[in-house]
């Protein structure tokens, strides 16, 4: 958990259940609070002029969504919708501001989450931008384990199906079902039960 529940309920947190294609915010929406995920899957997406979905990241078990927001006054510049059954606990942001001010060490876990997000999307923005399918697949594959604490490899199990995987990356379905079919002939990731192990 990034920040300790408890600790969030003590600032007048709350926990809302959600169910598969529950909106959970909207694009253009003012932030009201600091959300974190409790159980379940959230994926940040943005739908372009042609109705398509760019998934800019999906967020599980512990993770901050949009925490950023605390910071600073804009509207949310994505959707953030649940992709499993989840729970998320919800803090007024002035509550959370002062929860920051009132703990040290609460404060640098979300500064450090916060810089390693950012440092990581600077990497994903860098491999989206490649013409190379597998250098796309694999800089998502390695921004998601990078959340992990297990390391060593095949160990993390993406938790993305290949139309999250094409909607995260800007490729074509097709493009990704072949690719990673050749990255696992390259022993680069592993396939189990339709599963991506990386």
């Amino acid at each position: 958990m990034l920040v300790d529940i408890d600790l969030l309920t003590s600032y007048g947190g709350f926990i809302e259940s959600h169910s598969p294609s529950d909106i959970i915010f909207e694009e253009g929406d003012e932030p009201q609070f600091y959300y974190q995920v409790i159980t379940g899957s959230v994926k940040l997406n943005h739908i372009n002029e042609d109705g398509k979905e760019l998934i800019q990241s999906i967020l599980s078990d512990g993770q901050s969504v949009c925490e950023l927001l605390s910071f600073i006054k804009e509207t949310f510049p994505v959707n953030a919708v649940a992709i499993s059954e989840c729970t998320i606990i919800k803090v007024p942001i002035k509550k959370f501001l002062k929860l920051l001010d009132d703990h040290r060490q609460a404060a640098r876990d979300v500064q450090q989450f916060v810089a390693e997000r950012l440092y990581h999307k600077f990497i994903m923005m860098q491999n989206n931008a490649s013409k190379y399918s597998h250098v796309r697949i694999e800089g998502i594959l390695k921004y998601f384990k990078s959340f992990s604490d297990e390391q060593s490899q095949y160990s993390y199990e993406l938790p993305l199906t290949r139309k999250q995987l094409a909607a995260i990356t800007g490729l074509r379905i097709e493009t990704v079902i072949r690719t990673v079919k050749k990255m696992e002939t390259e022993k680069v990731l592993k396939i189990k039960n339709r599963k991506i192990y990386f």
